[in-house]
């Protein structure tokens, strides 16, 4: 995918980029396979904020994403290439043997008219699906299940991929993108190749207005508030707040550990920030 550039008729063209699009090869999802996608912004189910600046946007459908591969056996045709509004990765519309269709995300290398498989049978091309205790050591991998059966947890955003670097009683040794090292269960489901559409790191929004479109609220700094509205407020002048940076409630907002002691730490073989 390559991204592509505007003339600077106006200051927010000038560095402006977007997809190019040039991998999508049909317009409008498959209508059996989309859901209603209700508009939150930000709240949860008692009506409290949990999600900051988010609200307004526009308009999307859910793509229902086969995120467990658990048709097994049974060989798909990638009948199209399409955008997916709610991910920065493409998704790839799957037409299998007995007529069903499926929507999975789409790797690199993918193309209209391949065939994928899910299976432990299968040969570790990409699209492929099949449990880790089967891929070959220093294959990329995406679409990972932390626990066998639940469908696919790691690694799904765009360009993003996992490479599996040992196996060792029950379970595999993995590299995440984050650099973190991690053991995950053999019988955990995965899918070969690195996840498509990579430049998608490399977009510039360029200006204020496609942010509203993606739903993204602006974004007021504590030290700009009144000491009513944030604990970094108030102040003669512009100040620069007179303490470490918090959130509305206090909460450190640079480098406090906030992460709580959880049984899988046990599986973490390297954090992806050393411990100081």
């Amino acid at each position: 995918m390559a991204l592509r550039k505007f003339r600077p008729l106006t200051p927010t063209q000038r560095f402006r980029t977007v997809a190019s699009f040039d991998d999508i090869t049909r317009q409008g999802p498959e209508k059996g396979l989309t859901q209603h996608l209700p508009k939150k912004g930000g709240r949860a189910n008692t009506g409290h904020t949990s999600a900051w600046l988010r609200g307004g946007g526009h308009k999307r459908l859910y793509r229902v994403i086969d995120f467990k591969r658990d048709k097994r056996g049974v060989p798909a045709k990638v009948a199209h290439i399409e955008y997916d509004p709610n991910r920065s990765a493409r998704i790839a519309l799957l037409h299998y043997a007995d007529g069903e269709k499926r929507y999975i995300l789409a790797p690199q290398l993918l193309k209209v008219g391949d065939t994928v498989l899910s299976g432990n049978d299968a040969e570790p091309r990409p699209g492929n699906a099949m449990e880790l205790g089967f891929v070959p050591l220093g294959t990329f991998i995406y679409n990972v299940e932390l626990v066998p059966g639940k469908g696919g947890q790691l690694s799904r955003s765009a360009g993003t991929f996992c490479q599996l670097m040992a196996k060792e009683g029950d379970y595999a040794a993995l590299r995440l993108p984050s650099g973190e090292m991690r053991r995950v269960p053999l019988r955990s489901w995965c899918t070969i190749g690195q996840v498509g559409n990579e430049d998608h790191q490399n977009i510039v929004i360029g200006k204020a207005g496609k942010s509203r479109w993606m739903g993204r609220r602006p974004n007021v700094r504590g030290v700009a508030m009144n000491p009513v509205d944030h604990p970094m407020g108030g102040g003669e002048g512009k100040s620069s707040g007179g303490r470490h940076p918090c959130s509305p409630w206090g909460q450190l907002a640079k480098g406090k550990k906030t992460r709580t002691a959880k049984l899988s730490d046990r599986l973490i073989l390297r954090r992806r920030k050393a411990k100081s």
